[in-house]
């Protein structure tokens, strides 16, 4: 890996760990940079989930706070992001590498919707009398198993994916629910990675480079996206979750 390399995917991973922590589409920016220099795409893929662990492990440490009193949410919720993780992963190293690409932008533009209107759908919930579990129920819980095998197959914007479910199925402040979304993602990225690690060729390199990086990233991300308040961090979600579905389509 030459120096120039070595720095571009490096500022890549940093500027993926950041985005990931508050939003959640770090694998837009590290994904195409590795293509650039011409790695092949699942080499590529695997590569960058593995390198992209540590920077959402960082994140969701960044949000330890708002994690306070969400323990049961993150059990329930945590065990469809590994069922799901697991089953993405063997996808990826089992089908065409195209299969997911026709529905990812369909599904990333529909959670920009649900973000969207978040703030409405909260309050027609509100009003209703038989307005749910906290959990968000089996909706919520198939809805994350789902965005699972999504991320361990390719994962750009899952956390897209995550905080639209979220804002539609439970109503809660929005930074507690972007801290839940660093765990879910940090173990749908951590068992791909398992998997890739024990069955497939990784680039440890490329892998170390971009875990350095995105653990930094996710650090400063943490911080700055914790003091955003809910109609920004509102904006950027929408905002980034509709240039993931662009880059996705060209």
């Amino acid at each position: 890996m030459h120096a120039l390399e070595t720095v571009a995917i490096a500022a890549a991973a940093v500027a993926a760990g950041g985005i990931n922590a508050v939003v959640g589409s770090g694998t837009l920016i590290t994904f195409p940079t590795l293509l650039a220099f011409g790695y092949p795409p699942v080499l590529a893929n695997v590569s960058n989930t593995i390198g992209l662990v540590p920077g959402v492990m960082s994140a969701a440490y960044g949000y330890r706070a708002e994690l306070k009193g969400q323990l049961p949410r993150l059990l329930k919720l945590g065990l469809a992001s590994l069922l799901g993780g697991v089953a993405g992963a063997v996808l990826l190293l089992k089908l065409p590498a195209d299969t997911f690409r026709s529905a990812v932008p369909v599904l990333i533009l529909v959670a920009c919707v649900l973000v969207l209107l978040q703030p409405r759908i909260q309050k027609w919930l509100t009003r209703r009398d038989d307005r749910g579990r906290e959990d968000g129920g089996v909706s919520l819980w198939a809805g994350v198993l789902g965005t699972a095998v999504y991320g361990g197959y390719f994962g750009a914007a899952q956390g897209v994916l995550l905080m639209g479910l979220f804002g539609t199925f439970l109503r809660d402040d929005l930074q507690r629910l972007n801290a839940v979304k660093n765990v879910l993602a940090s173990i749908v990225n951590g068992v791909a990675a398992a998997i890739f690690i024990a069955v497939t060729t990784v680039d440890w390199t490329v892998a170390g480079v971009i875990a350095v990086g995105s653990t930094v990233g996710g650090l400063l991300g943490a911080r700055v996206g914790r003091r955003l308040s809910p109609a920004v961090l509102r904006g950027l979600i929408v905002t980034v979750g509709v240039i993931a579905a662009v880059g996705v389509m060209l």
